[in-house]
């Protein structure tokens, strides 16, 4: 059966219309028109991942940021907490993991660009929003343009910009971007936050901020930021406590704003008629999940396919800003007078885990590599190799659309400027099944592409009427059932993955064409073209470190000064793009030996000092374990049947966990050579949770 699009209309491209972007000392530039950013005068499609800093050990910045960069992260997001930086009214804190300069040169050092979320509300599952204890007492209302409170904002802008003069943009740094506020429709409130923010000495090609709060999008001032959007597999904040409906992020469509996020704090609708004209943006997000955080009462398990899905979805749906959160979990830190989680206690609707924001994201709270970093490296390579082709591209919809509840129908649209383009599909919806369509025949364009069978849970992206560099000339691709990973243009090599399922198909302009192996790497030259189409398993293992194709053989590559490891210990081997083939390297290292764990019943060694996570939906009965561990290497798994548990190492709380189908693994380095306990609480049936 044939499958095929609706009518492209090219549209009217807005220049100058926002008061955006901005130049540097080199003469670099950033713009932002209707439909995407611009580097330099060119189309450019950004990857930004949310990391912070003071929720991680400092001493592992470096490492971790390279580990993001490894897998496609181009600019690093981050919040700025108020009450890690001000907790005491007047006293600030700079040191340690709370550095910011340091963060931001460390950022730098491992090529990754900024944006800062400096607040001064972010939310971020933290208490009051990340607001200090002592602002929420004052007499004033905070998140209003009231004078009194917009001065103690003002005081907390002035000492962050004191740690970062002279890292922005426009002198050379990285930091290209500030988010004020978050999750707020105020137009006078943000307007006043950004004049404030200026005047002090801030200067950024993207100012942002969120756009949906409301079922019509933030009330924002829509010249002098940019909205930006979300969405996420689940919505653990969601007070019910059953299966939810269907959710939306798995069908192609426009639609930016997400009125699931946040929901757990919005109180009001807008009534007035207000609609935020996002058709003056392009389309831009800071809020991809690579999972979620858990919840007590909600504990949904995030899939590698979850969130590659969303991702890819909202690519094919005209997305020009890639950006998530979280993309690296990270460990709250326990403040000078309480922990410092969002939580019923504290008048808030959830309760989260005290230390961990581990979020199962697709780098660990402990920096351990997840399925979907993997995933989603498929379409960062992409992304940077062809962004200046897609950017520009536009989202054409499916003639006959799907939404999310359809079981039976193809999930399927395309970007295209007219000529060539890439077509997305998604024949996959968290938590449903949807049926195998048999006989798929895509035609774009002139373009038709040969039968197909499109089976629930796959994700690709095929791309037709494509130009493939050859030398000073170039080579139509006119098809390929295959999906474009990455390009080596100086030696016009074109590199794919065989979608599983899927023959790989190759058909060129000139008439010739081939099909790949599935197993094996084919290398295949047409003109001056060379086409490397490799199996998925290999794929997802493929890294463009310090400028050069590395395959690794099942395991994690990154690349830092030191030159290239994996992101686990021990020895380990890769393939290396050699102008027509992979070269082996082997690097031998000593192989560590895990950690052995054991744990004996005791008594209780002394009163747990946070017993409010133990014990949330009413007093429950406590184990206690001690802890012994035979070395620092490695992790160790935590299989107890427990509801919330924590781990105390020579009497302070170090890492905690609500219950849900994941085995808890801890770094044994955390445990070793000190006196540690594992207490937990009895679990009950008094939470949601689905096992995939």
């Amino acid at each position: 059966m044939k499958y095929s699009f609706l009518p492209y209309n090219k549209s009217e491209i807005l220049h100058g219309h926002l008061n955006l972007g901005g130049q540097n000392c080199r003469g670099d530039s950033i713009d932002v028109n209707s439909l995407y950013f611009e580097r330099n005068g060119k189309p450019w499609l950004p990857v930004m991942g949310e990391y912070h800093f003071c929720r991680a050990d400092r001493s592992e910045w470096y490492r971790e940021l390279c580990k993001m960069k490894s897998g496609g992260i181009t600019i690093v997001s981050t919040y700025l907490f108020w009450n890690y930086h001000e907790e005491r009214e007047g006293v600030f804190d700079f040191s340690g993991d709370r550095d910011i300069r340091a963060f931001i040169l460390t950022a730098q050092r491992a090529g990754l660009e900024v944006v800062l979320r400096i607040g001064p509300w972010v939310h971020g599952e933290a208490r009051y929003g990340g607001f200090p204890d002592w602002i929420t007492k004052k007499p004033y209302q905070a998140r209003t343009t009231q004078p009194e409170y917009l001065s103690k904002v003002r005081i907390l802008y002035t000492r962050y910009y004191e740690q970062i003069t002279g890292l922005f943009f426009r002198d050379g740094g990285p930091i290209i971007g500030i988010q004020l506020e978050n999750e707020i429709s105020d137009i006078d409130y943000v307007t006043a936050l950004k004049n404030m923010a200026e005047e002090i000495g801030y200067e950024v090609p993207l100012w942002t901020a969120t756009g949906w709060n409301g079922p019509s999008g933030s009330r924002l001032p829509v010249r002098e930021v940019l909205a930006i959007f979300g969405g996420y597999p689940e919505a653990p904040w969601d007070d019910r406590t059953g299966k939810l409906p269907p959710s939306v992020h798995y069908a192609f469509n426009k639609e930016r704003n997400d009125n699931l996020i946040g929901a757990d704090l919005a109180k009001v609708t807008d009534e007035t008629g207000w609609r935020l004209p996002t058709e003056v943006y392009p389309f831009a997000t800071c809020e991809l999940g690579t999972g979620n955080q858990i919840t007590h009462h909600r504990r949904p398990t995030i899939t590698a396919q979850d969130v590659y899905a969303l991702s890819l979805v909202k690519l094919g749906s005209g997305n020009n800003l890639i950006g998530y959160y979280m993309f690296h979990g990270g460990t709250n830190n326990i403040g000078l007078d309480s922990t410092l989680e969002e939580s019923r206690a504290a008048g808030y609707p959830n309760d989260y885990t005290a230390l961990s924001y581990d979020f199962q994201a697709a780098l660990s709270e402990y920096g351990e590599v997840r399925e979907q970093y993997r995933l989603l490296n498929l379409l960062h390579l992409f992304v940077k190799d062809f962004g200046e082709i897609l950017a520009p591209m536009e989202s054409v919809m499916s003639e006959h659309p799907v939404n999310a509840s359809d079981e039976k129908g193809l999930r399927y649209a395309m970007r295209t400027d007219g000529i060539g383009g890439f077509i997305f599909v998604n024949q996959y919806q968290r938590e449903m099944p949807v049926a195998d369509i048999p006989d798929v025949e895509f035609t774009a364009g002139t373009v038709s592409f040969p039968p197909i069978t499109v089976r629930d849970g796959m994700s690709f992206i095929m791309p037709f009427g494509l130009s493939l560099k050859d030398g000073k000339n170039a080579v139509q691709l006119s098809y390929a059932t295959a999906q474009l990973i990455c390009c080596e243009e100086d030696t016009s090599t074109y590199f794919f993955a065989v979608i599983p399922g899927i023959t790989a198909e190759f058909r060129f302009a000139v008439g010739f064409g081939f099909t790949a192996s599935d197993d094996s790497i084919t290398v295949q030259k047409v003109a001056g073209c060379q086409i490397v189409i490799l199996p998925m398993e290999d794929a997802r293992f493929m890294r463009r470190l310090d400028g050069r194709i590395v395959v690794g053989d099942s395991c994690d590559l990154f690349a830092d000064d030191d030159g290239i490891h994996s992101c686990t210990d021990g020895p380990f081997s890769y393939r290396i793009w050699a102008e027509d083939h992979f070269e082996p390297v082997f690097v031998s290292l000593e192989k560590p030996v895990n950690a052995d764990l054991q744990l004996t019943s005791c008594d209780e060694p002394f009163v747990p000092p946070y017993p409010y996570e133990l014990h949330i939906g009413g007093q429950r009965k406590l184990t206690w374990k001690r802890i012994h561990v035979s070395s620092a290497s490695g992790f160790v798994e935590i299989t107890e049947d427990y509801d919330c548990a924590q781990i105390y190492a020579d009497g302070q709380l170090i890492a905690d966990s609500f219950w849900y189908p994941r085995v808890w693994r801890i770094p044994a380095r955390l445990l070793y050579n000190r006196i540690c306990y594992l207490v937990f609480s009895e679990r009950r049936n008094d939470f949601f949770f689905i096992d995939q």
